[in-house]
């Protein structure tokens, strides 16, 4: 099975300790986002778990502990964008981001690291041209050191609408203007483009549509075939053909603050949740509450071992 930590905050910038010391565990609880009394225990054991999926700004704080991540399979996605303080506030300098993606891809192998360049939105500042040469440039950095890229523009959720005031949505011919121009300088410098839930519109352009974590990715990163069972395609009102798996992160505990994250509701509850936060919990925010109903998920391994003769 594959555990995720990435779609609800960033765990290696912020909670490298606490993911550590989990693993020294074995085993992770998990509150129901929407249900906080149900509780699911998951092992960390690498018998049932084949991939760990991060997805992060700041892979820097765990580049030191990787040995403790070698008995499982990775998957990483490093987002670097190139929005300055006012937009991610607290994101390390994009070349210090960029020199940690280069380490990390030394270090997992070019198959288990991925680029994301998302969301992506127009202003005044950041116009379609400023994208364009700053993707470039980027690009160029990241040359040799993986080969996907996954882009997204920026959606407009209720939470995005009231931390970013006066942002809008990207306009379809500006949208097709960035794909194009990503989509031959990814290809310039060893790069595929994979649009994030954006439909098929930039497939023409030569962009992979088919999805930005799927089976075959991890296939990818593990060199190894999955069985993976049959499961419902709901996220983002089906337009998600990612295979996820179970997240162990926790919402509004994301401290980059971000004006365009969805995981935050504002900056006052994150810094609240992050002052209480307990390293050595089993949950990554809070413990164990009266009326707690703990149940163990059903895992197993979904690598196939049925030997193949080509």
């Amino acid at each position: 099975m594959i555990i995720q930590t990435g779609m609800r905050t960033d765990i290696p910038a912020f909670y490298s300790e606490w993911f550590l010391n989990r693993l020294k565990a074995g085993y992770v609880l998990v509150r129901n986002p929407y249900n906080p009394s149900r509780v699911t225990r998951y092992s960390l054991s690498p018998e049932v778990v084949d991939v760990i999926a991060f997805c992060t700004k700041n892979p820097a704080p765990l580049l030191p502990h990787m040995e403790a991540l070698k008995p499982y399979g990775q998957y990483w996605f490093v987002t670097i964008t190139p929005y300055g303080k006012a937009i991610e506030p607290v994101v390390p300098d994009k070349e210090k981001v960029l020199a940690s993606f280069r380490q990390l891809s030394d270090c997992v192998g070019v198959d288990s690291v991925g680029w994301r360049y998302d969301p992506i939105f127009l202003d005044e500042r950041h116009t379609v041209d400023w994208h364009i040469a700053s993707f470039e440039k980027m690009a160029a950095a990241l040359k040799g050191y993986t080969k996907t890229c996954v882009i997204s523009f920026i959606d407009l959720y209720k939470k995005v609408e009231r931390n970013f005031p006066g942002i809008r949505a990207v306009a379809k011919k500006d949208r097709l203007t960035i794909g194009k121009a990503f989509v031959e300088i990814a290809r310039e410098n060893g790069m595929v483009i994979r649009p994030c839930a954006e439909g098929h519109e930039l497939a023409s352009y030569g962009a992979d549509c088919s999805g930005c974590l799927t089976v075959q990715t991890f296939e990818n990163a593990l060199h190894e075939k999955l069985e993976v069972p049959k499961r419902k395609t709901n996220q983002r009102n089906g337009a998600c053909a990612c295979l996820l798996g179970v997240d162990i992160g926790a919402y509004d505990t994301c401290g980059h603050l971000c004006q365009y994250c969805y995981a935050n509701t504002d900056a006052t509850l994150v810094k609240r949740n992050m002052a209480g936060h307990d390293p050595r919990s089993p949950f990554l925010l809070g413990n164990s509450q009266p009326g707690d109903v703990i149940h163990d998920a059903v895992q197993k391994s979904w690598i196939d071992r049925q030997m193949r003769f080509f």
